[in-house]
């Protein structure tokens, strides 16, 4: 089993960047799928990026494509979203999560962190 804790959220102006953080612990995430997925309120919990464990496959919504970057730090154990030319209709609840195998739908993945809050202004 791996714990992911989610951190870097906050609020921002549109326009502006902030990068998200993922650290996980117990086991290495170089093993794993890994995604970001985002819930606003009201609505469900959607996918945003994801790599496959050997990262040879990267994945990004159509609404966050060349915008947002995912990236992982395996030596640290660290999964990463890059959040640039944010626009207030990214504000959610943004979530990292880790599975066997990248997929698009979050009944799929089997790990996730506890959310961290990201609020952008217009």
């Amino acid at each position: 089993q791996v714990q992911l804790v989610e951190s870097g959220g906050g609020l921002v102006q549109a326009g502006g960047s902030l990068r998200l953080s993922c650290a996980a612990s117990e086991r290495s995430l170089s093993s794993y799928a890994v995604a970001w997925f985002r819930q606003a309120p009201g609505n469900e919990r959607r996918f945003v990026a994801g790599l496959s464990w050997s990262d040879r496959t990267v994945q990004y919504a159509d609404a966050v494509q060349g915008r947002f970057t995912i990236y992982r730090d395996n030596a640290e154990n660290m999964l990463y979203l890059q959040m640039n030319s944010l626009k207030p209709e990214d504000t959610a609840v943004y979530y990292c999560a880790a599975s066997s195998y990248l997929a698009i739908t979050s009944e799929q993945w089997h790990y996730w962190g506890q959310g961290t809050q990201v609020t952008v202004s217009s």
